[in-house]
């Protein structure tokens, strides 16, 4: 167990953010651990075809261990939304004494195969980003609209946790090996032991639906520490969604509406509705409207972009159509 201190500013400096980075690397982690693939069989299968053709050398001796993966990998993100490619530069940007720090810490010894970055980690951090780049376009990117979705979903009900119930609440549920205690949390994991104080600088909460079922926490000073947890509704990533065609539901409310009700058990943008679809941003906005007016969809601002959902009687009407 570790006990985890956190003073005012800590306290103060909660946040919350995506990181398309944090799912990479802890993709690559999933692909070689088949205990943890179940969940995942989907995916794994989709991508384990594409990635034969795909020649990764620098990569898989950066993630695995005690440590999950190398820490210059995931720089914890500065924004709520960051986005792969800004990240993909700070990564190419790391320090030479924190990509030595991040090899280090993974292995007693630098493997061969580390030898050239560790040595000079400025002339080779152009081939992992290229290795990085790469693997996101094959793996990652493709499902990145669904891992979004279910992030969105899930910072959604975190903040109604925290404005409801503060840091105990927040807490409560975040990850079974999470307790809140009198100076801020308790993890109980055999691979932490000991206290941990946080500089000041505050914790940075990520959502990262192929760290299931792991916590994985990040104390890198002088960087803010991070902690990336698994979002609620992983099982629901994979899913399949239901031919509408003949659906009771459809004859009522008409078919383009219900097929956007069943795509709304994850909050989505009109754009990426459309996509789906293969309708106009104009039909679906459309028919959005008349949804939400019906009560059976709700929407919310994030960024730049409204989130669109499906409520518990949209969700109801559903599953008594099935």
């Amino acid at each position: 167990m570790i006990e985890i201190h956190l003073g005012p500013d800590d306290l103060a400096r909660i946040r919350f953010a995506r990181s398309p980075m944090g799912e990479l690397a802890s993709s690559l982690q999933l692909l070689g651990d088949p205990g943890r693939q179940t969940v995942f069989r989907p995916w794994v299968s989709a991508v384990e075809p594409m990635l034969r053709g795909v020649r990764l050398r620098i990569l898989p001796a950066l993630v695995g261990g005690p440590h999950w993966s190398a820490d210059f990998l995931t720089p914890p993100p500065v924004r709520m939304s960051a986005e792969f490619e800004e990240e993909l530069e700070r990564v190419r940007a790391s320090s030479p004494s924190l990509v030595r720090a991040s090899i280090d810490e993974m292995y007693d010894e630098v493997p061969a195969v580390l030898a050239a970055l560790y040595d000079d980690p400025e002339r080779e951090l152009g081939k992992v980003a290229d290795e990085l780049s790469v693997y996101w376009k094959v793996a990652v990117r493709p499902v990145w609209p669904r891992l979004r979705a279910v992030a969105d979903a899930d910072l959604g009900y975190r903040a109604q946790a925290v404005t409801t119930g503060g840091l105990a609440k927040l807490l409560a549920d975040l990850h079974p090996g999470i307790e809140h205690s009198a100076e801020g949390m308790r993890v109980l994991s055999p691979r932490w032991k000991g206290e941990h104080r946080l500089n000041g600088s505050g914790l940075v909460l990520i959502p990262c639906v192929f760290a299931w079922p792991q916590l994985i926490m990040l104390f890198d000073e002088p960087r803010q520490s991070a902690f990336s947890y698994a979002p609620r509704g992983v099982a629901n990533v994979w899913n399949q969604i239901p031919d509408m065609a003949q659906e009771p539901l459809s004859d009522l409310i008409g078919r383009s509406r219900a097929s956007l009700l069943a795509h709304l058990e994850l909050p989505l943008s009109t754009t990426q509705l459309a996509g789906y679809m293969g309708l106009t941003p104009a039909a679906v906005s459309q028919h959005l409207s008349v949804l939400r007016r019906s009560s059976l969809v709700t929407s919310r601002r994030d960024g730049r972009a409204v989130l669109y959902q499906r409520t518990s009687l949209a969700t109801e009407l559903l599953n008594q159509a099935g």
